[in-house]
């Protein structure tokens, strides 16, 4: 299965900020949002960069609470692995685990069109499992 659907059962919501938004913004919007990260767009809604809620906690133990007023243009991360709608869950997981990151911002066409995070893919890992195990259970059942 491919990244389209675990972006048409989660939804297309994507919360964003511009690079001139701060940390200060960011923090405010994962809590209101409870997302563990932001990707960071132009006004075109192309990936600039992505922050998350590790990258605020490095960045806070580093630099002080200070930081929390500078733009996030500086401080986010600004080579984000991405991915296309039509990818394989598998290949993304595979690239999670590669990079040791939680959150893919979707791209299609250059613009972003969703976010996928680990537990979505987990979640339809195990949802797949489940319906595995179930027609197995119905084949031996019937045999």
């Amino acid at each position: 299965m491919s990244v389209t659907v675990i972006l048409s059962r989660k939804g297309n919501d994507i919360v964003t900020l511009s690079p001139d938004a701060t940390l200060g913004d960011a923090v405010a919007s994962l809590a209101r949002n409870r997302i563990g990260a932001i990707v960071v767009t132009d006004a075109n809604m192309g990936v600039e960069g992505i922050i998350s809620e590790r990258d605020v906690v490095r960045l806070i133990g580093e630099r002080g609470v200070d930081v929390l007023s500078e733009p996030l243009a500086g401080l986010m991360t600004k080579a984000v692995v991405t991915c296309a709608p039509d990818e394989t869950v598998p290949q993304i997981m595979e690239r999670m685990t590669r990079g040791r990151f939680r959150h893919v911002p979707v791209v299609s066409g250059g613009k972003l069109v969703g976010i996928i995070s680990i537990g979505d893919v987990v979640k339809y890992r195990v949802e797949e499992m489940e319906r595995e195990s179930a027609q197995l259970r119905d084949y031996i059942m019937s045999a």
